[in-house]
């Protein structure tokens, strides 16, 4: 739907103003006869939109879960004054950090999951409203999966490492293991996206030129 919001624009440039509102025999302009020929896409763009949204939001609403019990559950547990045992460890750091951004992102990601889901799916909005909105969802969820995976990697090596970085060896290894999976299947998704939303363009340099 939106490469076909992308031609008739760019066709829209290419015309002179005057005909943009001219109607054909049966008193339809152009852009009424696009909506009529594009019902039963902008229903099947709708239905893609939600199913996809719904599926991240649940992936999303679980990460805010775990990274946000994560927080306030302090791996190794604290000193009488609140302090953490392993607050001076680099480890510590990198958990505490990467819970941190895990905890934000994914909750961008929510919120702008659940903002698909209560848009309008108005014609217009698959052009870049909706666009927009999905790749932000799914950049802020790779970046919450990936926080995550650190903050979770940390804490394995706080509670058994116990100092010895051999162990980060396989901790790194398994823990790549998630986020390759999630680069691989939704990857190519986000680039296609990002491609068709702030692209050169249907025409390419020409997308840019106004009618003479």
């Amino acid at each position: 739907m939106q490469r076909e919001l992308q031609w008739f624009e760019e066709v829209k440039k290419l015309l002179p103003p005057n005909y943009i509102e001219v109607r054909n025999n049966a008193e339809e302009t152009a852009a009424m006869v696009f909506t009529r020929e594009h019902r039963d896409l902008i229903v099947a763009g709708q239905k893609w939109m939600k199913d996809t949204a719904n599926s991240c939001t649940i992936a999303a609403a679980l990460i805010v879960t775990i990274v946000f019990a994560a927080a306030i559950t302090v791996p190794g547990g604290n000193y009488d004054t609140g302090l953490s045992i392993f607050s001076k460890k680099t480890a510590f750091i990198a958990f505490a950090v990467s819970d941190a951004i895990s905890l934000f992102t994914s909750t961008t990601s929510l919120l702008m999951f659940l903002s698909i889901l209560t848009s309008r799916y108005a014609e217009s909005d698959f052009l870049h409203v909706l666009p927009k909105r999905l790749i932000i969802g799914l950049f802020t969820l790779f970046l919450s999966i990936t926080t995550m995976i650190v903050a979770f990697s940390a804490t394995l090596y706080l509670a058994f490492g116990h100092d010895k970085l051999w162990i980060l060896i396989p901790v790194a290894a398994l823990a790549s293991l998630p986020v390759t999976s999630f680069v691989s299947l939704q990857f190519p998704l986000l680039v296609d996206l990002i491609s068709s939303t702030y692209g050169p363009g249907i025409f390419g340099k020409r997308s840019d030129q106004p009618f003479y």
